[in-house]
């Protein structure tokens, strides 16, 4: 792999846009605008257990999932430990109340998932009066908002997650667009989002280089996996380009007939779970566990584009979980072991790295001038999306984060291990 370095010459890069629905909606994984930005105000920079907590809702289960809202509705998905039982919960956003729990599937044998994973870690995404989720291969469905009553459902799908599932849906047009990328199947594909039936499925075409003497894939086809979520750009011409990361490669698909546009190939990373971000002209796209790399890529190009579409890449301390921010011409991230690093945009290079300490795995979120991070403990960092590296203000709660907090109007919509919290300025 050769890949052009940080502070390299780049392109002049026309502006990219983003395909978004209306912005009153926190109705997909990272917002209405897939980016983890929101332009309310108001939002509290301090709480705990006794401070600005409207409501809080207890849940039982293990779920990574996030909050994803509608009006005065929020929902999340949720599962036992076991992963035998998968269930969503909608929730009232003005007490906390439960308006529904039930209770969808049920899996006689499941999936291996790692202790640090969940059945119940794809986020839903909503449309007026539908919601539409997935737990990976034993289940994806659309459902009545009011009642939870399943529209449609396929169970159909044959991907061995290895460590559980991760991958959120997207809606584009009329398609719910998922990607799975397991350790023996790895594929991109489209359903029709009315009726559930399968418009095209497309397979990752990278060649993982991970075969055995025997041919057959290492560690039991571990580097084939993934978890990402895709993203949908318009570039400059006009053309919408369905942006997927898997293991190995960044790939440009056409989101109407799954035609594969282009690829970025990463060989050796593997495990990939950050959704991208588009801006300035480029997507910005985390790859990697183990060998965690930052691309900036411009999705325009045609065929196998790692040496002529790589505007940069940076790999001192990007993230392998949370997904980026952007702001202007400043990139915004916090790694895996709490290092925050703010980037230049257009080149790549480091404007500041502080530690802000603890793990994470959600990502953050962007509130105007305000960039709010939660730990895996229960800590909550506030910091200003500046040049300067400032901490505005710290805050605890029992339990930590594993999925992305949401935006309800002046509301943070938190979900941590054991309960649901919203957190407004009193």
């Amino acid at each position: 792999m050769s890949i052009r370095k940080t502070g390299l010459t780049i392109f002049l890069l026309p502006i990219l846009c983003l395909s978004s629905p209306a912005i009153e909606h926190w109705n997909q994984f990272r917002g209405p605008a897939e980016d983890g930005k929101t332009n309310n105000t108001g939002l509290p920079t301090k709480w705990a257990e006794d401070k600005n907590v409207v409501w809080k809702t207890p849940l039982q289960g293990k779920a990574w999932s996030s909050p994803v809202i509608w009006g005065n509705r929020v929902w999340v998905t949720n599962a036992n430990a076991e992963g035998t039982q998968l269930s969503i919960l909608c929730i009232d956003t003005s007490d906390g109340k439960v308006l529904y729990d039930k209770l969808l599937w049920k899996v006689e044998n499941p999936q291996f998932c790692h202790a640090f994973n969940s059945y119940a870690s794809p986020t839903p995404v909503l449309e007026e009066g539908l919601v539409y989720l997935s737990f990976g291969s034993p289940y994806t469905a659309c459902l009545k908002a009011s009642s939870g009553e399943v529209v449609w459902k396929r169970t159909d799908f044959t991907c061995d997650h290895f460590r559980g599932a991760g991958s959120s849906p997207i809606i584009h047009g009329d398609s719910l667009i998922l990607n799975f990328d397991g350790a023996d199947h790895q594929f991109v594909v489209a359903l029709d989002k009315v009726t559930g039936k399968t418009l095209w499925k497309t397979p990752r075409s990278v060649d993982y280089q991970d075969l055995d003497a025997s041919g057959k894939p290492k560690r039991g086809g571990d580097m084939r996996k993934a978890y990402g979520t895709p993203l949908i750009v318009k570039t400059a011409e006009g053309k919408d380009v369905l942006v997927s990361a898997g293991a190995m490669a960044l790939y440009g698909y056409n989101p109407a007939t799954g035609q594969e546009l282009w690829r970025v190939e990463t060989i050796g990373t593997h495990s990939t779970s950050c959704r991208p971000v588009a801006g300035l002209g480029m997507v910005y796209a985390t790859m990697g566990f183990s060998k965690g790399i930052l691309l900036a890529v411009r999705p325009d190009g045609k065929g196998h584009v790692t040496e002529s579409h790589v505007a940069w890449s940076y790999n001192k301390a990007a993230p392998r979980k949370p997904s980026v921010l952007i702001k202007d011409d400043l990139l915004f991230m916090v790694d895996d072991g709490g290092v925050a690093t703010c980037l230049d945009a257009r080149t790549g290079l480091e404007i500041w790295k502080e530690r802000v300490g603890g793990n994470f795995s959600a990502s953050p979120i962007m509130a105007g001038s305000m960039i709010y991070l939660f730990d895996e403990s229960g800590k909550g960092t506030v910091l200003a999306a500046d040049r300067t590296f400032k901490v505005i203000a710290t805050s605890e709660l029992d339990d930590g984060c594993m999925g992305s907090p949401a935006v309800a109007g002046d509301m943070l919509i938190l979900r941590t291990k054991k309960a649901l919290y919203g957190l407004r300025e009193q």
